[in-house]
């Protein structure tokens, strides 16, 4: 019998997993576009959209749809706030940094922060909730 809690947990590991494939689109269309017009000075934006976007929030998702007690528990969540609502915020600031405007610095560092942070209840979360379906 699935709970409230796996029930939110399987919701979320679709929810990751559609986040991922944006991200991928995101990703694939600003590297052939930073090819195409030769700044590749934007490369650790790629490749940052890439890894944190699409591969790190497509995993997620897999593992919580194989664990959605871990998915829907107040850890997932948090996870899922954190690192939706810093990423956006980070890749758009290194774009900026990048591109010549060092005040955008802080607040690179502060979404990056929240960001590890976001990461580091992922881990907590799986340690504490990975537990097989019944």
């Amino acid at each position: 019998m699935i709970n409230d809690i796996e029930a939110r947990g399987a919701r979320m590991a679709q929810i990751w997993i559609k986040l991922a494939v944006l991200y991928l689109l995101v990703g694939v269309v600003f590297g052939l576009v930073m090819a195409a017009t030769h700044h590749v000075e934007f490369a650790p934006v790629h490749a940052h959209i890439n890894l944190l976007g699409w591969a790190s929030m497509a995993l997620a998702g897999v593992i919580y749809h194989l664990f959605p007690q871990a998915g829907g528990s107040r850890l997932g969540l948090w996870h899922f706030w954190l690192h939706n609502l810093a990423l956006p915020v980070a890749m758009v600031g290194l774009f900026f940094l990048l591109a010549g405007h060092p005040e955008i610095e802080k607040y690179v560092i502060a979404s990056s922060v929240v960001i590890v942070l976001g990461i580091l209840l992922f881990a907590i979360n799986l340690f504490v909730n990975m537990r097989a379906r019944s």
